[in-house]
């Protein structure tokens, strides 16, 4: 028979014992808290220590403590863990912050021949260089306490994110120029709509894919199989046949699409675009180019060539490092998440010939890219 405890009788009133029972089916609530909620109905109805030991499942120590702190201090008391004042850090504010400034730091300023720090390398550096720096106590500081010191700052110097420096002085009204003429692209598609004469002028977005590689099969691919092998089974050794440029436009207003596939890209090829331009519109329209300043798009051969057209083309530049303003960049990706993805071809005409074909699909089914977001450079 189990000794009954000399402690004393925990009395709990409706209200207390209507909380404890609440907190003790709860599934959302600390798991410390429903364990001791559990302990004090039990010692509250008459249950024994050891009873309570083997229905809660947690050690008698335990259990001592709940009870007693409730007895002494109250219900919330007993459920609650005894503030323990820590000890003083042993890795003072200016430990960590000369192992900031490290991380802020890049290696080969050093003296190391990395370029980001790694978890590791930075962990052996300030082992190796605390007791110098007057910081005994990282002497022996491992990964783990380097991550926590770093993850107080939100410092990760082992990634890299990109950015893109602004370098054209006159980003901004470039920009604002580009966004108003796809704003009359938009109010023209509007318009067309119940005006059926022709347009005067025709809006075109262009640019150029450079390095599609011509990459050809080593082994034939393999098929998948039903209930073997889920996906396409590829060599992972290739040959090169070269690359290929394409050079495109998109109208903006029907989604057509103008593509020369070339080996270069010098101003005779940007020039057979603008010639096919010319012979595709309207001869009394003007065709209104949206482009960057590629060295061809300004050349003296492409002056050349557009002196003898006065008035037919008329250039709208996008700013330097802005091509994400070029809708024509939407057509392209849609080519590489489409025709172009994984291509393998036996040579570089075949190259040519499938994004010829791919390029005739997307004219099969046009899309018109729009600019939705006016207000950018606009207010």
């Amino acid at each position: 028979m189990a000794r009954k405890t000399a402690r004393a009788a925990l009395n709990l009133s409706d209200e207390q014992r209507r909380s404890l029972t609440e907190l003790a089916r709860s599934r959302t609530a600390a798991v410390r808290e429903v364990e001791r909620a559990r302990i004090l109905l039990r010692y509250a109805d008459g249950v024994s220590i050891s009873a309570i030991h083997r229905q809660v499942g947690v050690s008698r120590p335990m259990i001592y403590k709940c009870i007693d702190k409730a007895l002494a201090a109250g219900i919330a008391a007993g459920l609650k863990d005894t503030y323990h004042r820590p000890h003083p850090p042993e890795i003072t504010e200016e430990a960590k912050a000369w192992v900031v400034n490290l991380a802020c730091a890049k290696p080969k300023d050093l003296g190391l021949a990395a370029e980001l720090w790694s978890l590791s390398a930075l962990a052996a550096y300030v082992r190796e260089h605390a007791e110098a720096a007057g910081f005994a106590r990282l002497a022996g500081a491992g990964k783990s306490t380097i991550w926590r010191i770093l993850n107080e700052h939100e410092l990760k110097p082992h990634k890299i994110t990109y950015y893109l420096e602004k370098r054209d002085p006159a980003f901004e009204e470039k920009m604002r120029e580009v966004l108003i003429v796809y704003r009359e692209v938009a109010l023209e598609r509007e318009r067309a709509a119940t005006d059926q004469n022709p347009l005067s002028t025709y809006t075109v977005s262009v640019d150029e894919k450079p390095g599609v590689q011509a990459i050809g099969l080593t082994a034939p691919d393999l098929p998948p199989v039903p209930g073997k092998a889920p996906s396409v089974g590829r060599d992972y050794e290739y040959v090169r046949y070269g690359t290929a440029s394409i050079l495109a436009g998109i109208d903006l207003h029907t989604g057509h699409l103008f593509a020369h596939i070339e080996e270069r890209h010098r101003s005779r090829e940007f020039i057979a675009l603008l010639q096919s331009l010319d012979a595709y519109y309207p001869a009394g329209a003007t065709i209104r180019l949206v482009l960057d300043n590629h060295s061809a798009h300004i050349s003296k051969e492409t002056m050349a060539y557009l002196a003898t057209r006065p008035g037919r083309f008329e250039y709208v530049h996008t700013p330097k490092h802005g091509s994400w303003l070029n809708l024509i960049e939407c057509a392209f990706s849609k080519m590489a998440r489409t025709f172009l993805r994984h291509i393998r071809v036996a040579s570089l005409e075949e190259l040519k010939a499938r994004i010829r074909q791919g390029i005739d699909e997307m004219n099969a089914a046009p899309v018109v890219f729009r600019w939705k977001k006016f207000d950018l450079g606009l207010a």
